[in-house]
């Protein structure tokens, strides 16, 4: 099955075109996917003060913080800034090709980049799941890779699991991405629970993991390599790309409504759906877990360690070449500003999350989590209520941080993330 991207953006006009200048010309009408609210209207009441479940606090970010306002930087134009993030996702990318969809198999024996290998999560056991007698025999498992470029990179592996029906009823549909150094069949208690409630559920492997890893240092040579050579973007972009591809390939699949597609992410998968949710409007609802964070902020204000610690091989390597004895604020610019243009900058939290409205985002952190600090969102938190408000919406945005918990995805942010979807894709 081909499908040619120009082709389909005569089928779909919103589409994603592939070159450059059609990019250029498309993308003030990327915003034609609008929060989904057929269950929940936009309302302009204040959204509620903290409320209790589960029998603990959550700290419900609600009110607007008090921050310093640079003024140039208030009004967010988010059709220019997605013109400038594609012409970064496209400045690496390999020769052009059309979407092709190629048969696959179930992966018997997932590779994992991390020692000891992971078996089992009690937060993504938790998920909410319809009760159907025989479930397993009742889903329908599909594996295959999207062609999204033509290095071996652009093999993408996706994973998808549904109810066997037989009306052809188009249904909301989520995409889950997986944290570093795991793949797509560690997030199959997610999958299959989605499923279970009529989603269809979709996980794909990441740049660098899964099936598209060799050994267990393919990420963090991948990271390397880009220091080196600069012609990749393992770390966030290069996702982001297939990502975009991806919602190519979902909304034109029978099954699916194109309005209610959701995305979502744990860490590194939580960046992705970040990233993916404010450059493409397709993902109409997004909940990215224990991902969003100010990298500027981290840097200004010397709390990059964590992040840092996560991936440090790269930094390590920087800071060799750049004859340092040890790792500062300007390896980690430096290797930031490689690796991923604009992280620490143009493409960062206070101006990436506003744009997401006025789609719903629900955002899930932990409130001691020192990769993802609260006090680095204090700006993009001002900013995104500001830009929900201004559209009516103040609802569809929500900032949750789990007391005492570091950096870890638990049972009720999995809850909070199940809930919210079906508040708004059901």
């Amino acid at each position: 099955m081909k499908l040619s991207i120009v082709a389909a953006a005569i089928t779909h006009p919103t589409a994603v075109l592939l070159s450059l200048a059609a990019i250029m010309t498309h993308v003030n009408h990327f915003s034609h996917v609008r929060a989904v609210t057929h269950q929940t209207p936009c309302s302009s009441s204040s959204p509620s003060s903290p409320v209790y479940k589960y029998g603990r606090q959550l700290i419900l970010a609600n009110k607007r913080a008090t921050v310093p306002t640079d003024r140039r930087m208030e009004s967010i134009d988010a059709a220019n800034l997605r013109s400038e993030f594609f012409q970064v996702l496209r400045s690496r990318r390999s020769s052009e090709v059309p979407l092709t969809v190629k048969h696959g198999k179930p992966v018997a024996d997932p590779l994992y980049q991390e020692t000891p290998r992971p078996t089992f999560s009690e937060a993504m056991e938790s998920c909410p799941k319809a009760n159907i007698p025989n479930l397993k025999d009742l889903l329908k498992e599909e594996n295959f890779y999207l062609i999204t470029e033509s290095e071996d990179q652009g093999r993408l592996p996706v994973l998808i699991l549904s109810l066997k029906e037989s009306n052809q009823q188009r249904r909301p549909a989520v995409v889950f991405l997986h944290s570093t150094n795991k793949c797509k069949e560690w997030l199959r208690p997610l999958l299959e629970a989605y499923a279970s409630r009529g989603y269809v559920a979709v996980a794909i492997d990441s740049r660098y993991h899964g099936e598209r890893a060799s050994n267990k240092t393919t990420y963090q040579d991948a990271l390397v390599s880009s220091w080196k050579k600069g012609d990749t973007m393992p770390f966030i972009y290069d996702t982001v790309w297939d990502l975009i591809k991806l919602a190519d390939y979902l909304t034109q699949r029978a099954d699916i409504d194109p309005s209610r597609i959701g995305i979502t992410g744990e860490s590194l998968g939580g960046m992705h759906a970040w990233f993916a949710a404010a450059a493409d409007t397709r993902y109409a609802v997004a909940v990215p877990i224990i991902g969003v964070q100010g990298f500027r902020w981290a840097i200004d204000h010397n709390k990059w360690q964590a992040r840092v610690n996560s991936i440090k091989a790269v930094f390590e390597v920087a800071r060799a070449d750049l004859g340092k004895s040890a790792i500062d604020k300007e390896v980690v610019e430096m290797v930031w500003d490689r690796i991923a243009p604009g992280l620490a900058s143009q493409f960062d939290s206070p101006y990436t999350i506003p744009i997401i409205a006025p789609r719903p985002l629900l955002i899930l952190n932990g409130e001691k989590d020192p990769r993802c600090p609260l006090e680095g969102l204090d700006i993009p938190k001002s900013r995104a209520h500001k830009a929900y408000e201004e559209a009516h919406c103040p609802d569809n945005f929500q900032l949750i941080a789990e007391p005492g918990i570091g950096h870890e995805m638990t049972s009720l942010m999995v809850k909070e993330a199940s809930y919210w979807f079906d508040r708004f894709l059901k």
